[in-house]
């Protein structure tokens, strides 16, 4: 028991002594919103190239957008919405 110390109590504290909490939380949080704009393009079944034609964009920006290490807009996040027929959503939290 006495080795936990070593790396804290639990993982999220392992991760903020090792300095990359924010930058996985990050990417986790982008991760989740390409995740819920691919299930809503599947249960649409509309394709990426559908997509990229209702944003009046390309195919390349819509994959951009699916991929979470890329730095997507709010702006371009709300017109991917949009386009599936949601409204984009952002809430602060602890």
């Amino acid at each position: 028991m006495a080795e936990s110390s070593v790396f804290g109590d639990n993982f999220d504290d392992f991760m903020k002594e090792e300095c990359v909490y924010e930058e996985a939380r990050e990417l986790a949080e982008k991760k989740m919103i390409a995740f819920q704009l691919e299930q809503e393009m599947k249960a649409q079944r509309l394709t990426k190239t559908a997509i990229a034609k209702k944003m009046n964009t390309s195919r390349m920006t819509v994959d951009n957008i699916l991929d979470p290490s890329y730095n997507s807009s709010v702006e371009t996040l709300s017109r991917f919405a949009k386009a599936l027929g949601k409204r984009l959503t952002i809430s602060l939290s602890q």
